[in-house]
């Protein structure tokens, strides 16, 4: 009850400061921190939860991204419709992906995920309805309830933030979260435990893939364009492993914390100095808390608890 009642509250929060006469570079860079802690948390239910270590994140992040595209240039889709037809493509991808790559393990299904994204990117760059690889310019309708679009969209992305750690809070403590920790653990032993591993690892690619899908989906209309070598950026995959590796994969706090902690370093860095670094500050941060906290935040944080009792 109290953690819906966080919800509920932190949403209020994000409707009100939507509407305050804030600076909106504000709203730019606090959506992108919001559509980090999603690709986060999506990871980290394959990732974290499973053991499974995916790379291909920003091949769904872009395909949500592109089925947004298509409803809204074909049918004029609002961006509710979007946002659900690029989590269930997304999704789909994610159950298709499953059934050809979880037979595989360890660096083997990681190359796979990889693999992917190059095949998604190639069939973008090669379909002229979405702009193909030059890309595809938007003209976003009229927004009344914010003001802006921006303001709107970090409003979204709040909503899509919240149910997806959400999603990750209840998969954690069901009997589901229960199944794929014992994966991770061994997998020979959970199936001689008579967990259905295949059915909890397909279940778990469909949701990260859908997650990632949503997170992608509101992205054309905050940049009003769209091109594939942005939208399948490597950004994408390596900020979604390693922001939980930084939080913690064992709790589903773990990847909000690194990705506010991460995703908003990355912001200033970008403000400050330079956009181009933005990688070399994820390696960096990343080979720290693999050295020194490889439990990342969380594990610190039990540790000095540990320490001062």
């Amino acid at each position: 009850m109290k953690y819906w009642a966080s919800v509920a509250a932190l949403l209020v929060l994000a409707v009100v400061v939507a509407l305050a006469p804030t600076n909106d570079y504000f709203f730019y860079a606090a959506f992108v921190v919001l559509q980090f802690v999603v690709l986060a948390t999506a990871w980290n239910i394959l990732g974290g939860y499973a053991g499974y270590v995916n790379f291909g994140a920003g091949a769904f992040f872009a395909i949500g991204a592109y089925t947004a595209v298509v409803l809204f240039k074909s049918i004029g889709a609002p961006l509710a419709v979007q946002i659900v037809a690029g989590a269930a493509v997304s999704a789909l991808l994610g159950f298709g992906v499953g059934l050809l790559t979880l037979r595989l393990r360890g660096i083997f299904f990681a190359i796979a995920t990889v693999a992917v994204t190059f095949v998604l990117e190639t069939m973008m760059i090669n379909w002229r309805y979405v702009g193909g690889a030059t890309g595809l310019q938007l003209v976003r309708p009229p927004v009344e309830l914010f003001g802006t679009y921006t303001r709107m969209l970090f409003v979204v992305m709040a909503i899509v933030a919240l149910a997806a750690v959400s999603v990750a809070r209840y998969v954690q403590d069901s009997w589901i979260g229960r199944g794929l920790r014992a994966i991770r653990d061994s997998e020979e032993a959970a199936e001689c435990s008579g967990v259905p591993t295949l059915k909890l690892k397909l279940f778990a690619c469909t949701i990260s893939g859908a997650l990632m899908g949503a997170a992608g989906a509101p992205m054309p209309m905050y940049l009003a364009f769209i091109e594939p070598a942005s939208s399948f950026s490597l950004n994408y995959s390596v900020s979604a492993l390693a922001m939980p590796m930084i939080g913690g994969t064992a709790h589903w706090i773990g990847p909000v914390l690194g990705a506010l902690l991460l995703a908003t370093i990355q912001q200033v860095v970008t403000v400050t100095i330079s956009g181009e670094i933005n990688v070399l500050v994820i390696g960096v941060l990343l080979v720290v808390f693999v050295v020194a906290a490889p439990d990342g935040v969380l594990g610190l944080f039990k540790r000095w608890l540990r320490s001062s009792r």
